[in-house]
């Protein structure tokens, strides 16, 4: 819940005056207030643009809430679900993630699934089961092609806004687990999916993330509201030498 227009403006002229690398594909998901300037602030840039959260029903008396439906009526084409903050500070549970993530496919929104644990469930060790929970309750209820159609982000709790940070190898470590439980559901999806990690990336430490074999991308948090850092860490995705 950050920024208003002149700092959505301020931001996509960096990013445009940014040499940004043509392959890395670039997702900015705004407050819904943004979404209709964003989408127009960007056109020809081949910046994508999807919603932080979004309503599981299509229509009804919900007042306040946004539809899966509405985001893609203003030309946005991604939806993000089941992000810590909405799982710890509203509660959001398992099943209503599924559902948000049903809901996307529905609209024909591309749904960013988000899992992870907190501090308290990894030093139990319980971290894998905890994740694997999390994705099983999609898995549960879409077909392959639902899930195939989506991307996962890996975020450690523990390691977001807390001072403490996961590890590349940690981080390698989950998305590894991740993949293989994908696997045992079908290997062409396992190989297939994209799998970011989002726990306090900078451009410190964004390459060396990227190195890891089954990292494929970033959910930045904290620096995304910096266009510089922002523009820093879509460079170090870059596979170009």
């Amino acid at each position: 819940m950050h920024g208003d227009r002149a700092f959505v403006e301020a931001f996509v002229s960096v990013l445009r005056s940014s040499d940004l690398p043509v392959d890395v594909e670039v997702l900015l998901l705004p407050p819904a207030t943004h979404l209709n300037g964003l989408l127009t602030l960007l056109e020809g840039t081949g910046i994508r643009v999807g919603a932080q959260n979004l309503h599981p029903e299509s229509k009804g008396a919900f007042t306040g809430e946004v539809a899966a439906e509405m985001i893609v009526d203003l030309g946005a084409s991604w939806g993000l679900v089941g992000h810590s903050e909405r799982r710890q500070m509203f509660h959001e549970s398992d099943d209503l993630v599924a559902r948000k993530y049903q809901a996307a496919l529905r609209a024909g929104l591309r749904p960013i699934l988000c899992v992870g644990e907190t501090l308290e469930e990894r030093e139990a060790g319980n971290a894998e089961s905890v994740v694997q929970r999390q994705l099983d309750a999609v898995i549960g209820t879409v077909d392959e092609p639902g899930l195939d159609a989506g991307v996962l982000a890996y975020e450690p709790v523990w390691a977001i806004g807390t001072g403490k940070t996961a590890t590349p190898s940690q981080a390698q470590e989950m998305h590894a687990a991740i993949r293989a439980r994908l696997a045992e559901e079908s290997p062409a999806t396992a190989d297939n999916m994209r799998i970011l990690y989002g726990g306090s990336v900078k451009p410190e430490n964004a390459a060396e993330l990227f190195a890891q074999p089954d990292i494929d991308g970033a959910l930045v948090g904290g620096a995304s509201l910096d266009a510089l850092s922002f523009s820093a860490i879509v460079a170090a995705a870059s596979p170009r030498p």
